[in-house]
């Protein structure tokens, strides 16, 4: 599906193109095609991804109007030499009481039981927009508006590593302690993000994750078979 994008400078040597401003599946497809493209035939750049741009960062930009020619010629082409191949992911998390602190808000909001939010947010596939706000977050979409709740108007300062959030209308997870604001539900005990890894995040934007309950004891046993190797995710290939 071909989309009409625009073409802005940003900043000295970055090129900032952009889709239709909306959160959708077949634009993020249409990202990801055309990122790859960019990333087998121009050099010497950097891309970044988000919701509905790509930001291509060059050492040097000398011919602005130039680069962006050949990007837009790169872009009419549309021509992937291999299949882009995509997984879902199976993410372990517990959801007790420990782990999920602002389960309780959610049942109060929604008259729902515990049980019953676990049930609805283990349900579903979600789909890996982005990453950001810090290095390994993972913004997934696709949460049942049944469970959809703002963010906090106060972000707390000490998010565990692994808790497992809601934010509006996305869920996520947090790689490492950092400040947050996101509505926490549970925790998992897998290491998202590896800065000395290549790439440092195993999960990619169009990649799948799948949620799955385990119990407190499990969340110990594996976290200490994930510090010592130990601990292999189990994961689909779902564009075969």
């Amino acid at each position: 599906m071909s989309y009409l994008l625009t073409y802005k400078r940003f900043g000295k040597n970055s090129i900032l193109i952009e889709w239709p401003n909306t959160i959708d599946e077949m634009i993020l497809q249409s990202i990801i095609e055309y990122k790859s493209l960019i990333e087998k035939n121009i050099k010497n750049k950097s891309i970044i991804n988000s919701y509905n741009s790509l930001l291509v960062s060059f050492n040097s930009l000398n011919n602005f109007q130039k680069t962006i020619d050949e990007l837009k010629a790169l872009y009419s082409k549309k021509k992937i030499s291999e299949k882009l191949k995509f997984y879902r992911w199976y993410i372990p998390v517990c959801y007790e009481n420990e782990f999920g602190s602002d389960l309780q808000d959610l049942e109060k909001k929604y008259n729902l039981d515990q049980e019953k939010i676990v049930k609805i947010h283990t349900a579903l596939n979600y789909k890996l927009y982005n990453i950001g706000f810090i290095p390994g977050f993972m913004y997934l979409g696709g949460l049942n508006k049944k469970i959809h709740f703002p963010r906090k108007r106060t972000p707390i300062l000490d998010v565990k590593k692994g808790s497992v959030g809601i934010g509006g209308s996305h869920t996520g997870i947090y790689p490492h302690n950092s400040p947050g604001g996101w509505n926490i539900i549970g925790n998992s005990p897998i290491n998202l993000f590896n800065p000395n890894a290549n790439p440092p995040c195993f999960i990619k934007p169009g990649d799948e994750v799948r949620f799955f309950t385990i119990s407190k004891k499990d969340h110990k046993k594996i976290k200490s078979k994930v510090e010592s190797n130990n601990y292999k995710l189990v994961k689909k290939l779902i564009n075969d």
